[in-house]
Order: structure tokens, then C-alpha cells, then sequence
């Protein structure tokens, strides 16, 4: 999937499987970068274990995460678990389903609040706050982070840059995010991609909650 920076998109419109298929697609440039997948009604990903965590972030549809043991826990959009290590993993979906797979790595540090096989809501970690942007790191290692943040109404971010590239996930309401110069509305359940370097802000004229992937550079 060629993401554009400097647009508004849905990985659950554009990252499509065909029937009976299974895709999968690098989402930045640097190694170990996020993948994006989409899984046709009906397919699934065979259990397989890893050394280190991974986050499951659902962006449409819904996808049952299941253990070689028969155990299976249900994501649906807006939805993130993390994998357990060095246990057997797969994906299925009846109905269809777009995810990004985000690799922790063995030097990770993350939020006590993610605790691997439980389902979370992200919209639901963190409140809004009169007057004030709510920060929460998930998880940061040598190259990502993953980041939620809340907006009161009238509230933003300052025009800036960023060494690596990063995609925005909206959480809940709207706001307006500014890139090199252009304006673009962005509503919950749509992403948007800056490039490394690229200037933008938000700006939040109504409440505001997002998810922030950032890569810190090659």
C-alpha cells in the first residue's frame, strides 16, 4: 500500500483483500515499520509465535486473535491487544477485516495498561480535560512510538516536524490538520500521513482524540 502523505484516507477502504485472499503491505520505510493487512471474509493467518510482543490496532471490520489452544478474543474497529510472546498467534475473520501489526521489539517500553491477550479500546484510555491536551504513551522503542492524545475543543498543536514518518489515527470527533501549507479535515475511523520533515499542526475545533504512529527515522 502506497500511502500518500498529505491526505485524508481509511485503511479500511483502500487496503482491501480480494475474496478468498489474504494482504499484506509495509506502511513506512525504515525496517521493522508497521504492516498493514487485510483479510477477505473467511480467511485467516496461521498461529505462529514471536520473541516479542506485537500491537494489533483493527481499522475495520473484525478479526479473532486465536491461540493453537482453541482460545480466541475478538477485535473490532478502533480496538488494540497486544500478542503474547513465544505463544502460537493467528488471525481470522469471518466477515472481513484492515489491521496494522506494529512490532514492539525486545527493548520496547510500554504502558502498564497494555497487558498481552486483553482487547482495548483506545478511545476509551484516556479523557478529555477542559482546557487541555491529554498525552499517553502506549509503547516506545529505538524506532517507533505509539502515542494517544486527547483535544479539548480550541485546543492543538503548533506547526512542526518530525525526523521520521508518521500516520495519524482518529480516535473520536474531528479536527484540522494543516500540511506544507494545506488544510484537511480529518473525522474518527480516517488516517492521515505526514512525511518525515513534513510541516503540520492540529488544530481541534471540536473535541479530539487520536492515535499517533511515529517512526523515528531510517
Amino acid at each position: 500500500m502506497d500511502i500518500e502523505a498529505g491526505r485524508t484516507f481509511s485503511f479500511a477502504k483502500e487496503l482491501v483483500a480480494p475474496p478468498g485472499c489474504t494482504v499484506s503491505s509495509k506502511l513506512a520505510r525504515p525496517d521493522g515499520a508497521p504492516l498493514g493487512f487485510a483479510l477477505a471474509a473467511g480467511t485467516d493467518i496461521s498461529a505462529e509465535s514471536y520473541a516479542t510482543p506485537k500491537l494489533v490496532l483493527v481499522q475495520g471490520g473484525s478479526l479473532e486473535l486465536y491461540a493453537s489452544g482453541g482460545e480466541a478474543t475478538t477485535l473490532r474497529a478502533g480496538e488494540l491487544a497486544v500478542t503474547p510472546v513465544d505463544v502460537p498467534v493467528g488471525v481470522r475473520t469471518g466477515v472481513g477485516c484492515g489491521y496494522v501489526e506494529v512490532n514492539v521489539g525486545r527493548e520496547a517500553r510500554m504502558n502498564e495498561v497494555l497487558k498481552a491477550g486483553e482487547v482495548l479500546r483506545l478511545a476509551d484510555l484516556l479523557p478529555y480535560q477542559d482546557g487541555s491536551i491529554v498525552n499517553m504513551d502506549l509503547a516506545h522503542n529505538a524506532g517507533m512510538k505509539l502515542a494517544l492524545m486527547s483535544f479539548d475543543a480550541g485546543q492543538g498543536l503548533s506547526e512542526h516536524s518530525a525526523p521520521g514518518e508518521a500516520i495519524v489515527f482518529a480516535l473520536d470527533g474531528e479536527a484540522t490538520i494543516g500540511y506544507e501549507g494545506e488544510e484537511h479535515l480529518i473525522h474518527a475511523g480516517e488516517n492521515f500521513k505526514f512525511d518525515a520533515g513534513g510541516r503540520h499542526y492540529v488544530r481541534a475545533d471540536k473535541r479530539f482524540k487520536m492515535a499517533l504512529l511515529l517512526t523515528l527515522g531510517e
